[in-house]
């Protein structure tokens, strides 16, 4: 499998660039790991909002399924 990669261009202040190489903080690896966590809690959040508007149209189901099916069966 290849992987395509891609530039994304941020500015910041000279200022700032200069503190990270001084600490020795690998600032491109920290945004790529920071836009990988963003991504991953994002599709989270949606997948929850989706369950979410699933259960609300599927209402209540009470009492046990599992009876309720076997009896369709067998009437069926």
């Amino acid at each position: 499998m290849i992987t395509v990669s891609v530039v994304i261009a941020v500015r910041i202040p000279r200022k700032l660039r200069e503190e990270l190489r001084e600490l020795g903080i690998d600032y491109v690896r920290e945004i790529r790991e920071f836009l990988v966590r963003r991504v991953r809690e994002e599709k989270a959040k949606r997948l929850v909002r989706e369950v979410r508007e699933f259960r609300g149209r599927l209402g209540f189901v009470g009492g046990n399924l599992s009876v309720v099916f076997i009896r369709e069966d067998r009437d069926a």
